[in-house]
């Protein structure tokens, strides 16, 4: 990247104190590199506006889907709730996330706090790889009229809305009948998704390079209920019942009532969103970490004497 276009994105989690703390850091060294640093206009008014943050030093854009159209990358300093609030600025323009895990898991993170210089330094070298992850495109239909459209990177959740009343769920790949589920859901995950909500729900965990959709029931009353794994180029359709309306939740952001006899149509979206890699880490290597799995007395592939 020449210097003269170089533009980041920041976003953060304007409530924690760790993120402004490392945005203040982090705005700083980019702004000492000739770096234009952007801020959506959602944590400019959230934030302190000091230093190289101060009004005429920082681009301020609107908070949509075109907020990463003309930055090279989007450095986001928060949780996981906060990388999926920057995929909703970035999905559209492909511009790739760089995850700096200040919440709990963060799984979605490519690097931790203690390594903000080495995140600088990799933005301003433009030293990283994009990795696409798969999304899901959700539609919602009645009598087949189509009500709403949303997307998902990790999962779409359809759930009751009632505590006391199950919904009523046919389940439906590739234009044929599965299953009904009297259910408290139905969860369809990506293979991002897969350590998120459904793995809570009892979903197998599929490394990011499968190219997958996971469908998995929420304490459903049938014999055959188990958690589905469908080859991405399927169509899974959930035609609800008369039971009770539902909630459907994209990534817990996006949020519709769905009536009963509603159909929802999940399938793969042909746009993915992009992560910023700067080391090839293995993704067990990943999942031990994050889940603090229990490895000691590992000794791996014995050496061979010399």
């Amino acid at each position: 990247m020449s210097q003269s276009t170089r533009r980041v994105l920041l976003v953060v989690n304007p409530r924690a104190d760790e993120a402004r703390a490392a945005l203040a850091t982090v705005a700083s060294a980019l702004a000492a590199h000739g770096v234009t640093i952007v801020l959506s206009d959602e944590d400019a008014a959230e934030i302190d506006r000091t230093g190289p943050l101060a009004d005429g030093l920082v681009t301020v854009v609107p908070s949509d889907e075109h907020a990463a159209d003309d930055v090279d990358i989007v450095i986001v300093l928060g949780g996981d709730g906060t990388v999926l609030r920057a995929a909703e600025r970035a999905r559209a323009s492909g511009t790739p996330l760089f995850g700096v895990n200040l919440g709990h898991v963060g799984f979605l993170a490519e690097a931790e706090p203690e390594a903000l210089a080495d995140v600088v330094d990799a933005v301003v070298q433009g030293r990283w790889v994009a990795e696409e992850r798969m999304t899901l495109d959700i539609t919602v239909l009645s009598g087949g009229r189509v009500l709403h459209r949303t997307w998902a990177m990790n999962e779409v959740a359809v759930e009751k809305q009632a505590r006391a009343r199950m919904i009523d769920v046919l389940v439906e790949v590739d234009d044929r009948p599965l299953s009904r589920w009297g259910c408290d859901g139905v969860v369809c995950a990506t293979p991002t998704g897969s350590t998120a909500y459904a793995f809570s729900a009892g979903g197998p965990v599929v490394w990011p390079e499968v190219s997958a959709m996971l469908v998995v029931p929420l304490s459903a009353h049938a014999l055959f209920a188990r958690p589905l794994v469908v080859s991405p180029t399927s169509v899974v359709a959930l035609d609800l019942g008369e039971l009770g309306p539902a909630v459907l939740s994209a990534d817990g952001r996006r949020t519709l009532d769905v009536a009963g006899g509603s159909r929802i149509e999940v399938r793969q979206d042909p746009r993915p969103v992009r992560f910023a890699r700067v080391t090839r880490a293995p993704f067990t290597d990943r999942l031990v970490a994050k889940f603090a799995l229990p490895v000691d007395g590992w000794r791996g592939r014995r050496s061979e004497a010399p």
